[in-house]
C-alpha cells in the first residue's frame, strides 16, 4: 500500500491543506494519507497546542486521510519515517512536502534516509524544484495559496480558508485572538 505521510504544524488546517490531501487520495497517488501534527517545530515559536490541532483535524478525517496521535513528538521527520517502515514494512512510504521544502530537503537531518522514501513535491507559486532523486512524484497542479499565519491574524477575515466545523472550533476556542 502507498502511504503519504503530511507532516506539519496544521497551526490551522485549512482548505488548501485539505485540496492537497483530496487530490492525493482522489487521484490514487496514494491509498492512504497519514496527517501528522508535529508536536515542536523547531523554526516556529508560539505553536497552539498540540491536542487542539489534533482536534481541529480530526473534523476532516475519513477512511483514507487518518489523523495521527502516535507519532507527534517525535522531533525529526527521518524518525517518523523509520518508525512507520519498522512497523509496517509491506507499505511504501511517501514523504508529502511542498516546493519551498524540496529545495532546501538537503538540510534536513539524515537527509539521504529522508530520500530512500518517496517524495511527493506540491508545487507552490512559481518555486522551480531542483531536487533531483529516484522516488519523485511532483504535483503539479495550482493549489489554493492560503497561510495559516494569515489566517492567525485575522480568523473572522479568512472564514472562507476553512472548513465550517475548523472555523467554529477556533471561534469557540477563542483560538488566534
Amino acid at each position: 500500500m502507498k502511504i503519504g505521510v503530511f507532516v506539519g504544524s496544521f497551526d490551522p488546517v485549512h482548505k488548501g491543506h485539505i485540496s492537497i490531501m483530496n487530490y492525493l487520495i482522489d487521484n490514487k497517488i496514494v491509498d492512504k494519507l497519514l496527517v501528522i501534527a508535529t508536536g515542536n517545530y523547531w523554526d516556529k515559536q508560539n505553536i497552539t497546542d498540540l491536542n487542539k490541532r489534533i482536534e481541529m483535524l480530526s473534523f476532516i478525517k475519513n477512511d483514507n486521510i487518518i489523523i495521527d496521535t502516535k507519532y507527534n513528538n517525535i522531533p525529526y521527520t527521518y524518525q517518523i519515517l523509520r518508525a512507520l517502515n519498522k512497523e509496517n514494512p509491506k507499505d511504501e512510504f511517501f514523504l508529502v512536502i511542498g516546493a519551498d521544502n524540496a529545495n532546501t530537503l538537503y538540510k534536513w537531518s539524515h537527509y539521504n534516509e529522508i530520500i530512500k522514501y518517496g517524495i511527493i513535491v506540491v508545487k507552490r507559486g512559481n518555486v522551480k524544484i531542483k531536487l533531483k532523486i529516484n522516488k519523485l512524484i511532483i504535483i503539479d497542479k495550482d493549489f489554493e495559496n492560503i497561510s495559516s499565519t494569515m489566517i492567525r491574524n485575522n480568523v473572522d477575515k479568512c472564514k472562507e480558508c476553512l472548513n465550517d466545523k475548523v472555523y467554529n472550533y477556533i471561534k469557540t476556542n477563542n483560538l488566534y485572538s
